[in-house]
């Protein structure tokens, strides 16, 4: 594929800017669907932590989570513009379709990433800074540069990389990394595999033609399923150690117990299923299910909201 954009039929969408690329172009190199959860449970890590962050602050923080997250999807696409071109899924992004170029991109997602970082150490703390830093590395060099396409645990450990909001929130507001974020780490942490693999059972050909060794395409879908129900049979236990660490309170646990429960009913019918009907149910659940684990852990810590914003006294 060619760069030069005489020899590409450009495809306007939205406002468009110098050299054809429009801005829906670059928002969709920000990966916003992913980005929503990024920003989602950062805010709730933010949320959940004790002590108080001025509102303004508190703000810059989200953004910085935000366009960083939003910087490292960039430069994923940029380095993964090969396989995107091949796959269903990815086929219609800005850069297989040649709307923007790969300098760009690159581009882009470099002076976002630097952007955001400094923003966040300056005005915020450095232990955050250095957090937010650690994601998109950790995203850009180890997941999406080394593990994706030499190894089927590629999402096992680059899913380190989605779980760092959590803990960037909170070190926003304690200036530090305690137990109660780890653990917030850990949530997303074991949920990514169930997550991504019930993803792959009904993707399996995508990534086999692109040559991405996932799990399924390597071992086999039977192999799959039962890694999934065992990281969901693991994970279960993980979501309710906010209750009994005081990051949240009864409501979080009682909720958490019955939305693991459906969690783990999903892997099983999944492992029982001849077909990808189930992963598919498992794939959206997933989604709705970690939503609600954040939310409901805000919801029961409401009064650690007020006392973010200086309306009351500080959280207990």
């Amino acid at each position: 594929m060619t760069d030069t954009s005489a020899d590409i039929k450009v495809e306007t969408t939205g406002v468009a800017l110098s050299g054809g690329a429009s801005v829906r172009d670059y928002i969709a190199l920000l990966k916003p669907r992913v980005m929503s959860l990024v920003v989602f449970s950062g805010f709730a890590g933010l949320i959940v932590a004790p002590g108080y962050l001025h509102p303004l602050l508190a703000a810059v923080a989200v953004l910085c989570i935000a366009v960083s997250a939003g910087a490292a999807g960039a430069i994923n696409m940029w380095y993964d513009r090969d396989i995107d071109a091949i796959m269903e899924r990815t086929k219609s992004r800005p850069l297989p379709k040649g709307r923007i170029s790969p300098e760009e991109a690159l581009s882009f997602g470099v002076t976002l990433t630097l952007f955001s970082t400094m923003l966040m150490g300056l005005a915020v703390n450095w232990t955050a800074a250095i957090l937010l830093a650690s994601a998109n590395a950790f995203y850009v060099f180890i997941y999406t540069m080394w593990l994706k396409r030499s190894t089927p645990h590629n999402i096992v450990i680059g899913g380190a990389a989605g779980a760092f909001p959590p803990m960037i929130g909170w070190a926003a507001v304690t200036g530090s990394v305690d137990l109660q974020s780890i653990v917030l780490f850990l949530i997303i942490f074991m949920w990514t595999p169930p997550h991504f693999w019930a993803l792959a059972l009904f993707r399996e050909g995508d990534y086999a033609k692109a040559g991405v060794p996932m799990l399924p395409v390597v071992a086999g879908t039977e192999s799959t399923k039962r890694q999934m129900l065992l990281y969901t049979l693991v994970l279960v236990p993980i979501t309710l150690l906010p209750s009994f660490l005081g990051t949240a309170g009864p409501l979080y646990g009682a909720a958490a117990v019955l939305l693991g429960l459906r969690f783990i009913y999903l892997s099983v019918q999944v492992l029982r299923d001849d077909g990808v009907r189930y992963a598919k149910r498992m794939f959206g659940f997933s989604i709705m299910y970690l939503f609600a684990l954040f939310g409901l852990m805000m919801l029961d810590r409401a009064p650690g909201l007020l006392s973010l914003f200086g309306l009351t006294g500080a959280a207990g």
